[in-house]
């Protein structure tokens, strides 16, 4: 008994930590990834479950903001301690417009927001910045049935709106057979940078579901 007591407690000391850790500090990170998503794939992969404004008919939204998420050059923080004040109700749902719905906005906040070391005010501000930096190709917005599609024509046709791009500063992920989401690099102020190891893996589907705008 007592050589199994001490088998299980060195298999406790050299049990590997986990990668990712939360609780860092604020404002510690190397640089910012802004993540896109297709908002009809995200309504068919989870929005359409829990009736989510977002994916109500006619709202003719293309890629969303999802988030932009202090990173470091591996890894990343999450739910880091900061004394900046959560941000109010309002200031989420003046979010809507780009993010889909003010929930998405606090959750970011909360998650990915206070990692960045600025105000929640500053924080939105700053994602909004991001956004508007970038050019949605207006191919996306003729959508107008289900199709399937290369992952590296989506790529394609973003580099292609956005010329100051380069393949290194972007890359297209998939989800249960869906394109999901376009994820840029950016430096902390904003302008594109090589994507760390971690990030810059690209989906390889050669026929990915891309749904029809709503």
């Amino acid at each position: 008994m007592r050589l199994w007591m001490l088998a299980v407690a060195a298999s406790c000391l050299f049990t590997p930590a986990p990668v990712q850790a939360e609780g860092e500090q604020a404002g510690d990170f190397d640089y910012y990834v802004m993540s896109l998503g297709w908002s009809a794939n995200w309504c068919a992969l989870e929005g359409d479950a829990h009736n989510d404004p977002q994916c109500d008919r006619g709202r003719r939204l293309t890629w969303t903001l999802h988030g932009l998420w202090p990173q470091y050059e591996e890894g990343y923080p999450s739910y880091c301690h900061t004394t900046a004040r959560d941000p109010a109700r309002t200031e989420s749902e003046a979010m809507a417009d780009i993010m889909g719905g003010a929930g998405l906005a606090w959750y970011q906040w909360k998650k990915h927001g206070r990692c960045a070391g600025l105000s929640a005010k500053t924080y939105y501000a700053t994602m909004r910045q991001a956004y508007a930096s970038v050019t949605i190709p207006p191919l996306f917005a003729n959508v107008s049935k289900d199709l399937q599609v290369p992952a590296e024509v989506i790529e394609k046709a973003w580099l292609e709106s956005n010329p100051d791009l380069s393949r290194d500063q972007i890359t297209v992920t998939c989800k249960g057979g869906m394109i999901q989401e376009v994820r840029i690099c950016l430096t902390t102020d904003l302008a594109p940078r090589r994507c760390g190891p971690d990030v810059i893996r690209d989906c390889a589907l050669k026929d990915a579901d891309l749904n029809a705008v709503r």
